[in-house]
């Protein structure tokens, strides 16, 4: 099993801002969705996680010592790192969505990002077939992941809301992988 977590809140994600590489820690009640996470995944054999400190904090309850996976990092935004959402303009927004090898200036763009986490997922693809290998990641790796599973041709990311300390279960089977659930948040008190 190949499960795919979202890390818990930070106070930028309270306060709506792009976070990108910034590496900020968890808010407490980031910290508390961490404990419900790690409630939630019962059994796990194998944690992976981001560099970043919020993902690295949100596996912390499981009590197993990570391996970082730097092809699990957030988008890079670039400039944008630490900016509101609502500071890009709905132009930008719409050529963002229409174009997969659009990039903000000096960041990633989601083509480049889906070919990390193809990666990454295909390397850990046969390890998952017998052991349940957890990731704490990102939203943008959250939806590249997904994207795999599914064996999407097109870019499937902005149709796809992922929430806050979310859970999303890949099953690996003869080199095979089927979504399971998408996006589980019934763990979460709040």
């Amino acid at each position: 099993m190949l499960t795919i977590v979202r890390h818990g809140r930070t106070a930028a994600n309270a306060g709506g801002l792009l976070q990108g590489r910034i590496d900020n820690s968890l808010d407490s009640l980031g910290k508390k969705q961490a404990n419900e996470i790690a409630g939630a995944l019962g059994k796990v054999d194998v944690v992976v996680c981001s560099p970043l400190s919020r993902a690295i904090e949100t596996a912390e309850p499981l009590g197993i010592n990570p391996v970082i996976d730097e092809r699990w990092i957030e988008l890079d935004y670039g400039e944008w790192d630490g900016e509101p959402v609502s500071s890009i303009s709905k132009d930008t927004w719409a050529q963002w969505r229409s174009d997969d090898l659009f990039t903000p200036p000096g960041g990633e763009s989601l083509a480049s990002l889906n070919r990390r986490v193809r990666s990454a997922c295909e390397d850990l693809q046969s390890l998952a077939e017998s052991q349940h290998v957890a990731v704490f990641t990102h939203v943008s790796p959250i939806k590249s992941a997904i994207s795999w599973a599914l064996s999407c041709e097109r870019e499937i990311s902005w149709n796809l809301k992922v929430s806050q300390a979310q859970i999303s279960r890949i099953l690996v089977r003869n080199s095979q992988q089927t979504l399971l659930s998408f996006n589980e948040v019934a763990h979460l008190t709040q």
